[in-house]
């Protein structure tokens, strides 16, 4: 007797993933492609909160046959709200990195452990180097 996998649904991944912490962005996801995001560390907190820049990540998940693959990147989110791929200050890459490498076992414990689906870094996954 075989037994067959069910992926979980859009929507059940979209809650579960909700579940993990601040960082899904629905707006930014569909079926099949999820985005996460970390504003870590505050560029200039003296700023309006309208006007404030983060440094941090973003990881997009795509799925693929039996799991899904990641890419992420490092940077600054801008005061338009939009990533920009940006050396992250010496001072804040510790903190920028602890916040993915905590989201990311929470990720990969849940995609394996609660729906027996792989999570692998995507072919295209170049290793960002922090400044």
């Amino acid at each position: 007797m075989t037994t067959t996998t069910v992926a979980p649904s859009h929507n059940r991944l979209l809650t579960r993933f909700a579940a993990i912490g601040p960082y899904l962005r629905n707006k930014k996801s569909s079926e099949g492609k999820y985005f996460f995001d970390s504003l870590s560390v505050c560029v200039d907190a003296k700023k309006s909160p309208e006007e404030r820049e983060f440094w941090g990540w973003w990881l997009e998940l795509t799925s693929h046959e039996d799991g899904f693959l990641y890419v992420y990147h490092f940077g600054r989110y801008d005061e338009s709200g939009e990533w920009v791929s940006e050396a992250v200050p010496t001072k804040h890459q510790e903190e920028v990195v602890s916040t993915l490498n905590s989201f990311y076992a929470k990720l990969t414990t849940l995609l394996t452990t609660d729906f027996s689906l792989s999570v692998m870094a995507h072919q295209d996954l170049q290793e960002t180097i922090l400044e």
